[in-house]
């Protein structure tokens, strides 16, 4: 019979989110405050340019659009304070893409996004009440972004890590000087801290053939195949060798399609 691997893996998007500062960007480079009651916040609509494009081109139409991202991206049950830090997570990370255009491609800049009739949809008779308390933590944080040395930072998060975040060095081969390793152990709590996923020889063999070519891989002798050499200060896998080639531990995480490179190999049973 085929020898099996298991693959420990503690859930991480390998990135990290560090606030330097918090400041208000309007489209007009003015400080503004969440709109007053005499604002017909809720008559603003995102045009949509193309099925794959949104036009962004003001204010209102960028907060409505971070109300279609909060909503994609954290379920409306979760506090409102991290609703509201969402919020500005997002909107930064739009500034950012946009890069001073009006257009936006949900899709091609990695960002979720739902629409109403898609939340409609997914929400059911819960929508009112989701959408309000999705669209009150958007306001209360209306144009706020974070700022490093002036410019919107790349904000990048993930929902856990495995007790400590990234450099982003080790993650993306660039260094950016707010993206750096922190504390982050409460996240051991939770119930996702850490999963295992199980692969065969041929599985594993596929993946990276698929991927990278022939390596060298020996479906009869796979385990002995596979050393991870190297882990960052973080504890996340640096170099690992499989087959006949060395490896990052990110290139063997998207390979074999895990959610971290903070990863362990072993054999779950030769007879199997």
């Amino acid at each position: 019979m085929k020898k099996s691997l298991l693959i420990l893996l503690i859930y991480i998007v390998s990135a990290v989110i560090f606030i330097p500062s918090i400041v208000t960007l309007l489209f007009s480079g003015q400080k503004n405050h969440a709109p007053s009651n005499g604002t017909k916040q809720s008559t603003t609509t995102v045009e949509v340019l193309s099925p794959d494009i949104l036009n962004l081109d003001s204010q209102n139409a960028l907060e409505e659009y971070i109300k279609g991202v909060v909503a994609a991206e954290m379920p409306a049950l979760f506090p409102e304070e991290a609703l509201k830090a969402q919020a500005v997570a997002a909107r930064t990370y739009t500034i950012h893409s946009l890069n001073g255009s009006t257009e936006i491609n949900p899709d091609k800049i990695g960002q979720a996004y739902l629409t109403k009739q898609q939340l409609q949809q997914q929400w059911g008779n819960h929508f009112s009440e989701y959408y309000k308390k999705i669209s009150d933590a958007v306001d209360a944080t209306y144009g706020e972004i974070m700022v490093y040395q002036d410019e919107p930072i790349l904000a990048v998060f993930h929902a856990e890590s495995a007790g400590k975040t990234e450099n982003a060095e080790n993650v993306w081969e660039q260094e950016i000087p707010y993206l750096k390793s922190v504390d982050s152990s409460l996240d051991k709590n939770s119930p996702d801290f850490e999963k295992e996923t199980i692969f065969t020889p041929t599985q594993i063999k596929n993946a990276f053939t698929s991927k990278y070519g022939n390596i060298g891989l020996d479906i009869g002798n796979i385990y002995s195949q596979i050393q991870i050499l190297s882990h960052s200060p973080s504890g996340y896998i640096q170099q690992i060798k499989v087959g006949n080639s060395t490896f990052t531990g990110k290139q063997v995480r998207e390979a074999l399609g895990l959610r971290s490179a903070n990863f362990t190999v072993t054999q779950k049973d030769a007879n199997t």
